[in-house]
């Protein structure tokens, strides 16, 4: 094997992140497979392989002894002296053998065992980097729509991987070469199965999104303390400053509306409340039911109350089909029993 031969280890490493002492792992196996189909199972081989020398050799080691039994992997003490005088009984002679002079069937079974490993090399790098990226946001570039099934083929920094139709936000629809932002929720340690798991579903979507479009929030001045979500449709989301002087929800709305609003484009227009988070249980709850305004809020037991809002803001607090009612509810971690006076 030659120089060519290492250059293009050094290129797997380099464009795919595969280490090239792995990839030299798996070519050993390879040409201990091959050469065990063309000598035999019980063939006894050995590998060198020099990083410094650009060099790789396999020898087919033979033990001397008085009796052969087995061809394959002993040789006789005459035939053995024929090799070198210094050979004796117990001793392992070694040839060397000119890989150039496998069989194909046996270099085809070399190949297959060499591209799987390129195959699982490339999967590793691939796990190692999204799982630098989990429950993180990255953008990612639209390569192609399945019609079938809705599912979309992104191409991402770390390679392809797919948006399934179940963590699509309902309603939206996607055009080649688009970039979108999606949150990586799980990398899959398994040889089988999808990769990785993407969404533009999950809450923690939004969360991310408001760390990166709010400086207050990357500082650690403004705290997000809470968010629920009916994707595609409103997303609730409870902030908290840490500063006296900055307000929470001015800073995640920003000058003319402009942080929220770039938030809601990438999500299709997805309406977004932003609710003040206090510690006192009756202003959170009351809060939450924005853009509703509540009367009074009275806990019937540690985590159930009751609240009390005019007539004509019982469907406001409600909301169509009792959303509004339902995101506040899980917001705050309350059972809400909503009535008018």
């Amino acid at each position: 094997m030659n120089k060519e031969f290492f250059v293009a280890l050094d290129l797997l490493e380099k464009e795919k992140g595969i280490p090239k002492e792995y990839m030299l792992e798996k070519i050993e196996a390879a040409l201990l497979s091959a050469c065990k189909k063309e000598y035999g199972a019980s063939t006894l081989m050995r590998v060198v392989v020099d990083p410094v020398k650009e060099d790789v050799r396999v020898y087919l080691q033979k033990e001397v002894v008085e009796e052969v039994t087995n061809p394959q992997c002993q040789i006789s003490l005459e035939e053995a002296k024929e090799i070198s005088k210094r050979n004796t009984l117990g001793k392992m002679v070694e040839t060397e053998v000119k890989t150039k002079n496998l069989r194909r069937l046996s270099a085809a079974a070399a190949k297959s065992v060499i591209i799987q490993g390129i195959r699982e090399g490339e999967r590793k790098a691939m796990q190692d980097a999204y799982e630098s990226k989990k429950e993180e946001i990255i953008t990612a570039t639209v390569s192609k729509i399945d019609s079938t099934n809705g599912n979309v083929v992104l191409e991402t920094d770390n390679g392809r991987a797919v948006l399934l139709k179940s963590e699509q936000i309902p309603g939206e629809s996607f055009y080649v070469d688009q970039k979108i932002k999606v949150f990586v929720m799980e990398v899959n340690k398994e040889s089988r199965g999808p990769l990785v798991t993407l969404s533009r579903v999950h809450p923690a979507l939004v969360r991310r999104m408001f760390e990166l479009e709010v400086p207050e929030i990357q500082d650690g001045i403004v705290i997000v303390k809470g968010v629920s979500r009916e994707a595609g449709s409103r997303t609730k989301i409870a902030v908290y400053s840490r500063d006296e002087d900055v307000d929470a929800v001015g800073a995640c709305i920003g000058n003319h509306g402009m942080r929220i609003g770039n938030i809601v484009d990438e999500l299709g227009g997805e309406k977004i409340d932003i609710v003040k988070y206090s510690e006192v249980p009756e202003e959170y709850v009351a809060a939450a039911l924005a853009p509703a305004e509540v009367k009074s809020v009275t806990f019937t037991s540690e985590r159930a109350c009751k609240v009390i809002v005019d007539a004509d803001q019982l469907s406001l607090a409600i909301g169509k089909e009792g959303q509004n009612a339902r995101l506040a509810a899980r917001l705050t971690g309350m059972k809400i029993d909503i009535k008018s006076e």
